[in-house]
């Protein structure tokens, strides 16, 4: 994600740096205004998923060299002082396209800064890109930590002007230039005692039409609908998020997917 965020329900500018107290109250004020929904869990794994990542080595991927490789059978992204990330990059997964899916991984990272998964994403090329990496689209959130909402899960406009799009717990959509809330999965309790701190974490990601679902550890923990014309994203690329500034590292997978064709 960038260093500027929407924050849709609260306040027209995008300022990542407000604080984890400030919007967790505004979280908060809204849950209460919300249905609480009943717990969700994650549907079975469907036969036949396709692996996107051997184990082994980083075929059929492509990132900066530097910053990217294979560690004890997982996807590891890695910054430091002396090989900094001066902007967001990604590990790309080549050649391969999709539009309704669902992709299943496991992530670890620390807490120094943040990653994330992209979907329905573009690489983009053209116009003098920051680096050779550069992606653009929906993005799962991956942090390691535990208190609402700064933490994995929710959806962001990588590249965007939309933000944090839907925030983890949520139910809502998007029409009109903005985020109606229908609904809360789970409080910032519930979060707490769902995410593994400092430890491998399940992300389940279903997407059909404008229609998308984030799991965590076998509970729903987000269902977005994007009735926004202009803006949906119908298909794309995946890939993974090295962020720039604070040295960081992270770690993917078991990296499957059930290509569930186009609508």
């Amino acid at each position: 994600m960038t260093t500027l965020e929407t924050q849709s329900w609260i306040h027209p500018q995008r300022v990542k740096s407000l604080s984890v107290l400030g919007l967790g109250l505004v979280l908060g004020l809204a849950a209460r205004g919300a249905d609480l929904l009943p717990a969700v869990a994650t549907p079975p794994e469907p036969a036949a998923m396709k692996a996107l990542f051997n184990g082994k080595d980083l075929t059929g991927w492509d990132g900066d060299p530097r910053l990217w490789s294979v560690k004890d059978g997982a996807i590891r992204g890695e910054t430091s002082k002396e090989v900094a990330a001066k902007s967001n990059t990604f590990l790309i997964l080549k050649d391969q396209n999709f539009a309704n899916f669902d992709l299943r991984l496991s992530f670890r990272c620390n807490a120094a800064n943040n990653s994330g998964i992209q979907y329905r994403s573009k690489h983009i090329t053209e116009g003098n890109p920051s680096n050779a990496w550069v992606v653009r689209g929906y993005q799962h959130e991956i942090r390691n930590e535990n208190k609402l909402p700064n933490v994995a899960g929710f959806v962001y406009d990588e590249g965007g002007n939309r933000g944090r799009i839907c925030l983890a717990g949520e139910k809502a959509t998007w029409e009109n230039g903005k985020k109606t809330l229908l609904g809360v999965f789970l409080d910032g309790a519930g979060y707490e005692k769902l995410f593994k701190l400092d430890n491998w974490n399940d992300v389940v990601i279903i997407a059909r039409g404008n229609h998308i679902q984030h799991f965590l550890n076998g509970t729903q923990i987000l269902d977005f609908t994007d009735n926004d014309p202009k803006l949906v994203l119908k298909d794309g690329i995946i890939a993974l998020q090295l962020h720039a500034g604070s040295p960081m590292w992270a770690e993917f997978k078991n990296i499957r997917i059930k290509d569930l064709g186009k609508d």
